[in-house]
């Protein structure tokens, strides 16, 4: 059934019109040894959004590489700043602080990617009118490496809204160098994310069926 399932994926983002895709499997709730199996169907990334899953994973798992895509506490970073290739959830100047702080002391520089929010209170990352200026001071921290934006957008949301991210992610790749990502679009709405310039996919349920939390 997986491997069905990621060749689906990868045949939709194609029809989507996508190119140089990168799949990050969200593996919350998967198995070590399901996860193991990913590099040999062509998917050598994995997300997890909670810090404790990850660090009972990660000495489980073999030839994959790790980002952190959730909701990131401050205090947290410490456990993971020297296990992940990549921290996509940075919504303010004190997380992005504290990253340096961490990476300093562990002598590693940390990609990272900014998390807009797509208008839902509830949900984590910086306004739309607010990302830019945040990419900014992260360019100035020594051990941050700026990437480009992430975003998790509401069920059902327009095609504008995916327009209005691509055309904020153009703006943020023009203005600093190297910040060429555009992390959009999960299981429910990867393709239309995709048909809208999206690069980076995080793709859990369309891969492993539905988990139970």
């Amino acid at each position: 059934m997986l491997s069905n399932n990621i060749v689906s994926a990868f045949e939709n983002i194609e029809r989507a019109g996508g190119r140089n895709v990168t799949v990050v499997a969200a593996t919350k709730t998967v198995a070590p040894e399901i996860i193991s199996t990913l590099p040999q169907y062509g998917i050598t990334i994995v997300g997890e959004n909670r810090v404790q899953e990850l660090l009972e994973k990660f000495d489980k798992v073999q030839g994959v590489t790790w980002h952190f895509i959730g909701r990131l506490q401050r205090n947290k970073v410490k456990y993971i700043v020297d296990k992940v290739a990549m921290i996509q959830s940075v919504d303010s100047r004190a997380l992005a602080d504290e990253i340096q702080k961490q990476c300093l002391k562990h002598n590693v520089s940390m990609p990272v990617l900014v998390e807009v929010n797509a208008g839902e209170e509830a949900k984590g990352g910086v306004p739309m009118d607010e990302t830019l200026e945040l990419c900014g001071y992260i360019s100035t921290l020594d051990r941050l490496i700026m990437r480009g934006i992430m975003c998790v957008l509401p069920k059902n949301a327009d095609d504008n809204l995916y327009e209005k991210l691509n055309s904020l992610h153009i703006s943020v790749e023009n203005k600093f160098k190297g910040a060429d990502i555009l992390s959009m679009g999960m299981s429910g709405d990867y393709q239309k994310a995709v048909a809208h310039g999206a690069n980076m996919v995080r793709l859990g349920s369309c891969l492993f069926g539905e988990r139970v939390y």
